[in-house]
């Protein structure tokens, strides 16, 4: 029961997250990103998205601090998303997704630094 109520708090954090993005954007400097290239927010979650437990994972990472939760397939699925998406998915947190890439460059080795 406990983990059905993290999970649905999880959830409508990431959907609050996700509805709150393009309000914070308008509160943001104008993005390296250039205007002919709008970012996908729906394209940046998909990758994650794909892989089971994976956003759970990685919100439980963003609340604890703790990267080991992350597994395998999530940090792979993490390693493909672009570095542009990560202000438009977690605005209020710039410093997470760095980490968590570092972090994963641990897990799997082979994966990019950065991209």
């Amino acid at each position: 029961m406990e983990n059905t109520s993290r999970a649905l708090v999880l959830a409508l954090v990431l959907c609050v997250a996700v509805l709150i993005t393009p309000l914070a954007a308008h509160d943001q400097p104008p993005s390296k990103t250039p205007p002919s290239s709008p970012i996908d927010i729906e394209k940046c979650w998909s990758s994650l998205f794909n892989v089971n437990g994976c956003i759970l994972e990685v919100f439980q990472s963003v609340f604890s601090g703790k990267f080991g939760i992350v597994g395998i397939s999530c940090c792979k699925a993490f390693s493909t998303i672009d570095t542009n998406c990560w202000p438009h998915m977690f605005p209020f947190n710039p410093f997470f997704p760095p980490l968590l890439k570092d972090s994963c460059v641990q897990i799997v080795p082979n994966s990019p630094a950065h991209k």
